[in-house]
């Protein structure tokens, strides 16, 4: 049994994302298994999962790539909490966050895999992203405005 729930919150985890053990018990219910809490904490620690810096979601250690929904899922919520400002100049486009900010939503922005993009150099408050030429970084940036509600 326990097994089986392992294996399920794993197969859970690397397809949808959930932020808290609330979220997962939930999941885990609707496939069969009723798990307190405390079981489903001490799975998460012998499972090793770990939240990811973008979103916050439980996933495996040492994943670095999500589904592509995932990623835009995360991205899109990244966006709407920590841009500020979006400009374009060319085929650049120049990101404002708050202070520390930066490097979560650079991390959101690349694993993303926009099309448009290339890639992009965070600091603490600031990114720059580098589009495949000027027309992408216009779209880059209406993208990045409407997820964050601009």
């Amino acid at each position: 049994m326990k097994a089986r729930r392992q294996a399920s919150i794993l197969d859970i985890v690397d397809h949808e994302p959930l932020h808290s053990q609330e979220q997962l018990r939930r999941r885990l219910h609707h496939n069969g298994f009723d798990a307190t809490q405390a079981t489903i904490s001490r799975d998460i620690k012998e499972l090793g999962l770990v939240k990811r810096a973008g979103d916050g979601a439980y996933q495996r250690p040492g994943v670095d790539t999500t589904n592509p929904e995932t990623a835009l899922a995360a991205l899109e919520r990244a966006a709407a909490e920590f841009l500020r400002r979006v400009e374009r100049v060319q085929q650049l486009v120049v990101i404002r966050t708050g202070v520390g900010q930066a490097q979560p939503l650079a991390i959101a922005i690349d694993r993303a895999q926009l099309p448009e993009a290339v890639g992009t150099i965070g600091g603490d408050d600031t990114i720059l992203l580098i589009a495949r030429d000027a027309r992408r970084a216009a779209t880059l940036v209406k993208r990045l405005e409407r997820y964050a509600g601009k």
